[in-house]
């Protein structure tokens, strides 16, 4: 925004989009005014706008509640009692909003605009390996007298000391702060200059949420995509309600199954695969479904890691679809899958579960998917297999029609041997399929199907899943919006699946 810098900031010989060149803006702006409230890591966002200089046009007040008496007594204590949580920011952000419109919304200019910011942070501690995080928010009117629109992160933070991560939430904060002033009309432009003047490796923004009165329009879900490919984050979250999730709260203690799969659209051997991998998954000591949750996991990615260039609106419809059927859903740019275990891992130290089919076993054994991987396979296979991970393999038809299981699968010859070593050591379990004719539905075909007109694909979909491609006109469908009796799902296959996934337990509450 070179051309939008105020002369003030010009003379400073400081650039707009620095640190320093965005708290001298909103301080030199005398309509900005607010309060910034800072618990677990310092006073870092106020310190920079003090640092700017002319702050005294910002900043109505500071502070810090380090103790959690002083905290509770301020704040209130929220459902669950965390302190670093979505419902302890809200309450500041609640609390600190309307302090400062009572106290001076009448003495100011009219043409003000007020805003709260606040953040919850676990930093480093001494001596020990805590998972580093933080809630940050803030309030802002996005014109003078507006109620507040609202916007919340929570961020990972990647530094290995406490003074690091200080210093890098300082920046978050102005960041987010400037963008809630210029940038609200853009959201993808409010997510991209989150990490202005921060280096790439120094946190991982995993959730966003925008709301109030300017931000009716926006689809929480596709501005959190847009999280993925601007490299914010490696993956997103949803619930079976479709609610974006974060990571650590959805899986922290959890053991976790899942699936990976373009459901373009989920078929009835998508559906069987994670039915028969959750039956066998229940099975290992510990894993229980109050316990547990089932992702359907969809990369963008291609096996060699290019984008698939699959738009958001596209990304969007399939999540739906498996919501519906009442699975969690797990969107990301994860190419190999010992990556997609070493990020599942940070969050839980249960049984891990990767639902896959007899091909994407050919493809785990294939060499040359493990390019720019220094150990080469022997360093990828170290990487899925550390502890407490397992494959459930769902098996395929030959050439000729025969069913081929895990037992029987055909690798390389000088990797048979390592292949040998998982079957003995328990690392691959083979798993059943239910009905021999789905081993013969492919997604491209039903696809194909669905863009041609022919009935034929709501055979090979659940009755869910068709009332929702024909009701929403999705993948190219412009047939009739008459259902075919084929594609009804009886009650005792719906209550099955339902009673097999975890997804399905949580959307029937």
């Amino acid at each position: 925004m070179a051309s939008s810098e105020t002369n003030d900031t010009k003379r400073q010989g400081t650039s707009s989009r620095s640190t320093e060149g965005k708290a001298l803006r909103i301080n030199l702006d005398e309509r900005k005014y607010g309060t910034i409230a800072e618990i677990g890591a310092g006073q870092e966002v106020a310190r920079q706008f003090f640092m700017a200089g002319a702050a005294a046009g910002t900043v109505a007040k500071t502070i810090s509640a380090y103790d959690m008496q002083f905290s509770d007594a301020i704040y209130g204590i929220q459902e669950g009692g965390r302190y670093v949580s979505k419902n302890r920011v809200n309450a500041m952000l609640d609390k600190e909003f309307k302090l400062v419109v009572d106290r001076v919304g009448d003495s100011r200019s009219k043409s003000s605009r007020f805003f709260s910011y606040a953040a919850t942070v676990a930093a480093k501690s001494f001596n020990r390996d805590n998972e580093c995080h933080a809630w940050c928010g803030l309030h802002v009117q996005t014109y003078p007298g507006a109620p507040p629109s609202e916007i919340i992160i929570h961020v990972r933070m990647l530094d290995k000391t406490v003074e690091q991560q200080q210093e890098c939430l300082g920046i978050l904060g102005v960041n987010l702060i400037y963008a809630g002033f210029y940038f609200f009309e853009n959201p993808h432009e409010f997510i991209d200059s989150l990490t202005d003047n921060i280096e790439f490796d120094r946190l991982e923004i995993d959730s966003i949420e925008f709301k109030g009165p300017y931000f009716e329009e926006i689809d929480n879900r596709e501005i959190n995509l847009h999280l993925i490919r601007s490299w914010k984050t490696r993956a997103i979250m949803f619930q079976p309600d479709g609610s974006v999730a974060v990571p650590a709260e959805m899986l922290y203690k959890k053991n976790v199954l899942t699936i990976r799969g373009s459901f373009k659209p989920v078929t009835k051997l998508n559906v069987d695969m994670i039915e028969q991998g959750s039956s066998s998954f229940y099975q290992l000591p510990g894993v229980k479904t109050e316990n547990t949750v089932v992702l359907a996991e969809i990369s963008i990615n291609d096996q060699r890691g290019k984008d698939l260039g699959a738009s958001v609106s596209d990304l969007i419809e399939r999540v739906r679809l498996l919501n519906t059927l009442g699975y969690s859903v797990m969107v990301s740019d994860y190419t190999r899958y010992f990556s997609l275990r070493a990020y599942l891992r940070r969050y839980t130290k249960l049984q891990i579960g990767i639902v896959l089919g007899m091909m994407n076993i050919k493809q785990i054994f294939d060499e040359s998917n493990y390019e720019g991987v220094e150990g080469g396979i022997l360093e990828g296979f170290g990487k899925l297999f550390p502890d407490n991970t397992r494959l459930f393999v769902y098996p395929e038809l030959d050439e000729n029609g025969e069913l081929r299981d895990f037992t029987n699968i055909m690798v390389p010859d000088h990797l048979r041997y390592l292949y040998r070593h998982l079957l003995e050591n328990r690392f691959v379990f083979g798993i059943d399929c239910s009905d021999l004719e789905l081993l013969k539905i492919y997604s491209r075909e039903v696809l194909a199907m669905i863009e041609q007109g022919n009935p034929e694909w709501k055979k090979c979909l659940q009755a869910d899943t068709v009332t929702q491609i024909v009701k929403r006109k999705l993948f190219n469908y412009s047939g009739s919006a008459t259902l075919s009796k084929p594609a009804a799902e009886n009650k005792s296959d719906k209550k099955n699946r339902k009673k097999n996934t975890k997804g399905g337990k949580n959307a029937k509450k």
